[in-house]
């Protein structure tokens, strides 16, 4: 028994290494303890990409490993010598996987081509080392600058299948016999209905041409609404450039074979209308059994100028050889399927000019936002002319205007990152 599960759409977190610390060190030989400064840079974090990989067939293995991290970025070291950068995260998923923000729902790009990679997050920077800070009035900087810190982002990775040919129909219409017939593929086959769990690709070869073809398991009335199997896989018939429509004309379940085929049609319409506006190629199945000719007569005499009609019988082979040539000769007329364009998305960036204030339970007025972010990767504790600077950047944003409207008075603890004091 195939206890496969078939996974199209999961929920991911990726982040991007830290910027490695720059080094704060000076050189020192023999007799000479200080002879300046020579800490160097910090290394730059590690990219996240996505890379398309033909051999993927969904996204399953998302749902054992759903945390990715790339390395951070290493402190820097002495004698100027920069810190290593951190190993990027490589992620690999099928071709024709959306990308999407979680919390905005936008796409940000669409791994359409095995091989493609897309850098989704960038690694922070490496910070300074103390080196960079010498000027010609400050020849012993004894302060280095932090790595830029990167965030954690929730992705929804979301597979469309690629195919030139969607096949649909009702459950147990003879779709996966036909995709056996015509391909190499070997779908699930059994005569209950939703035997297809999953969508199943076939290369069909015609002489020198080749396309494919996608089974999407079955539709029932108000897949577009989320009923049956048909809404979870409705997606993967976006992409295709042509729909091949089973129909049932055997009436052995005891459904009328025209009234399946406006049904279906009304659920791709109500799903998408692009969809329903696919050219549309009928196949009209099980015709080798008794009794199917009055209904394929009928289904002629109401569609027949409409649609291009196929009798055919899957399992025994039966008018496949028309039906491929025309959906060959269709194909040779129509535009090549097209990534689906990303919106414009940019992950958020601090601001480094913005702050908020708040009193916490002990009453102390605690400063928070970008702009704190900024100071705390800037500021030395323990250096005055850093502390300065501090201070400098504290007033010219006012933040000491701002804390006195908040009501902060005369000796009240203010706390900026890891820096608290009492207000003067």
């Amino acid at each position: 028994m195939d206890t496969k599960v078939f996974t199209d759409k999961v929920k991911i977190t990726v982040k991007a290494g830290d910027g490695g610390d720059g080094m704060n060190s000076f050189k020192a030989y023999k007799g000479k303890p200080a002879c300046g400064p020579d800490g160097g840079d910090g290394g730059n974090g590690g990219n996240v990409y996505f890379i398309g990989d033909k051999d993927m067939n969904d996204l399953l293995s998302f749902r054992f490993t759903s945390k990715y991290v790339a390395e951070n970025g290493e402190r820097g070291g002495t004698n100027q010598c920069s810190g290593k950068s951190g190993k990027d995260v490589v992620i690999k998923v099928p071709c024709g996987t959306l990308v999407r923000d979680y919390e905005s729902g936008k796409i940000i790009c669409d791994v359409y081509e095995d091989g493609e990679k897309v850098r989704i997050l960038e690694g922070g920077r490496g910070g300074k080392g103390n080196v960079r800070f010498t000027t010609a009035r400050r020849h012993a900087p004894n302060f280095a600058q932090k790595g830029v810190k990167t965030l954690a982002h929730t992705l929804v990775l979301e597979m469309k299948v690629i195919a030139d040919v969607g096949l649909v129909g009702f459950p147990n219409v003879g779709k996966s016999t036909l995709l056996s017939k015509i391909s190499a593929a070997k779908p699930k086959i059994a005569d209950y209905h939703f035997t297809t769990l999953s969508p199943n690709l076939g290369v069909v070869r015609r002489y020198d041409k080749s396309f494919i073809v996608a089974d999407i398991p079955g539709l029932i009335e108000g897949a577009a609404q989320g009923a049956g199997l048909g809404h979870d896989f409705l997606r993967h018939i976006e992409r295709t450039r042509a729909i091949c429509h089973v129909v049932d004309v055997s009436g052995v379940e005891g459904r009328d074979p025209l009234e399946d085929f406006e049904k279906i049609n009304l659920e791709l319409k109500s799903y998408s209308e692009t969809l329903a506006a696919l050219p549309q190629i009928v196949a009209l199945n099980k015709c080798d059994f008794f009794g199917a000719e009055e209904n394929v007569a009928r289904f002629k005499k109401k569609y027949g100028k409409k649609y291009e009609v196929f009798p055919i019988a899957a399992l025994k082979g039966e008018g496949l050889n028309e039906l491929l040539e025309r959906l060959t000769a269709l194909l040779e007329t129509l535009p090549p399927a097209e990534r689906i364009p990303a919106d414009e998305f940019e992950f958020a960036q601090a601001d480094n000019t913005q702050f908020e204030i708040f009193q916490d339970e002990t009453g102390a007025f605690v400063v928070v936002g970008g702009l704190v972010d900024m100071l705390c990767r800037n500021v030395v504790l323990t250096n005055p002319d850093s502390m300065a600077y501090f201070q400098r950047v504290l007033k010219l944003r006012g933040v000491f205007k701002a804390l006195e409207k908040s009501g902060c008075k005369q000796g009240d603890t203010v706390i900026v990152g890891e820096v608290e004091f009492e207000y003067v």
